[in-house]
């Protein structure tokens, strides 16, 4: 950066290219906001099981990934950090279910940043991470929030003030508002003053992702009930509101994925929002998955993009969707692998009382990108 700063003074100062000073100051512009755009490395919390418990302030700055606010947020939180770490494991193993059978499947890198580039691009990828991982941490500290675990919060008592005649509200439900606002100020934080302050449009997008992820968590929160009466009869019910399996979670966010927004920058006075990238196009809703960059078509290692490649991935060979060997392989082709495997066949059982089998071998095929 100290390089581009001298050349843009060496442009400013002569006459023969102070014209073109505009178009100068643009590619500075540009480079210094991608310069300033953080990966989510608070992720790589998951990292950190060798601490065990995470019980003491004393042990957040030492915790991977953390920014200076997320630290500060640690110390006043302590009790809350494990239910964030346990957020960053199940939305990394999520995403990673979700994908495994398409050329970029989540894999993660070593270092603080997980996912290497591919995040930090603007894409479609970056976008399902950010909103996988605010909709982990909110599911992880409501669920610690109902159990017990955490002495700030407990069950959602606000519900049983609603009224329904065909049941009655009671037990525990999950309290989603805390959980979506402590995921709301840690996992925002790091991008919220490059919105707001600067209006950084990959800011703004990882904003408006990380929240459609919250409310994927809270739109599909589900009633559960009880019932009682003699014999089974549910003569009355009581009802609860409980948040969905997080692998619900995952498809909703998937099918978003799916049928996500490209966006641009746009002004608006002194503020920058972002619009659909084709006129035509209907707006985004506050749940829809919003990118801004083409995605790279991750067939080959691209240490620029942070693609690893699929050379060496299991395909299917008869299947015409992504996870088939043509579109996995990329048209590179594919070698057939053959494995022996020993099985119990042809049981038989004797009176009185055991049981004899045979010995069968079989051959399995499997599929790998070359």
């Amino acid at each position: 950066m100290q390089q581009l700063g001298a050349f843009v003074r060496e442009m400013i100062s002569s006459p023969l290219h102070r014209p073109n000073f505009v178009l100068y100051l643009t590619v500075l512009v540009v480079l210094t906001s991608v310069h300033n755009v953080q990966t989510i490395k608070w992720l790589s919390l998951l990292r950190t099981a060798s601490i065990g418990t995470i019980d003491s302030a004393e042990l957040c700055p030492n915790l991977e990934g953390l920014t200076r606010r997320q630290i500060k947020i640690c110390i006043r939180n302590v009790e809350v950090m494990d239910s964030v770490r346990y957020g960053a494991e199940q939305a990394i193993v999520e995403c990673q279910w979700q994908f495994k059978y398409r050329r970029w499947n989540c894999s993660t890198v070593n270092g603080t940043r997980l996912f290497g580039k591919s995040v930090s691009e603007g894409t479609r990828e970056a976008a399902f991470v950010h909103a996988i991982s605010a909709a982990g941490v909110s599911h992880a500290v409501t669920r610690a929030c109902s159990s017990g675990r955490l002495v700030r919060c407990g069950c959602d008592r606000t519900v049983e003030k609603q009224h329904a005649d065909a049941f009655k509200w009671s037990g525990c439900s999950d309290n989603i508002a805390y959980g979506t606002a402590f995921s709301k100020s840690f996992v925002d934080t790091n991008d919220i003053r490059q919105a707001r302050g600067k209006s950084d449009p990959k800011a703004i997008m990882n904003l408006h992702n990380n929240e459609a992820g919250r409310k994927a968590v809270e739109y599909d929160m589900k009633i559960e009930c009880k019932c009682h009466g003699a014999s089974g009869s549910c003569q009355t019910k009581t009802c609860w509101r409980a948040m969905p399996e997080f692998r619900l979670v995952g498809a909703h966010l998937k099918n978003r994925f799916d049928g996500a927004t490209e966006v641009r920058p746009r002004r608006f006075g002194k503020r920058t929002r972002l619009v659909p990238s084709v006129s035509t196009m209907k707006p985004f809703t506050d749940t829809d998955l919003i990118y801004i960059s083409a995605s790279p078509d991750f067939c080959e290692p691209n240490e620029k993009t942070g693609a690893l490649g699929t050379h060496g991935r299991e395909c299917n060979k008869t299947s015409r969707d992504v996870d088939g060997c043509e579109l996995l392989c990329c048209g590179r082709g594919y070698a057939m692998h053959i494995q022996r495997s020993i099985e119990r066949c042809h049981c038989k059982f004797h009176w009185c009382c055991h049981v004899t089998c045979k010995q069968c071998e079989n051959d399995v095929e499997s599929y790998e990108c070359l």
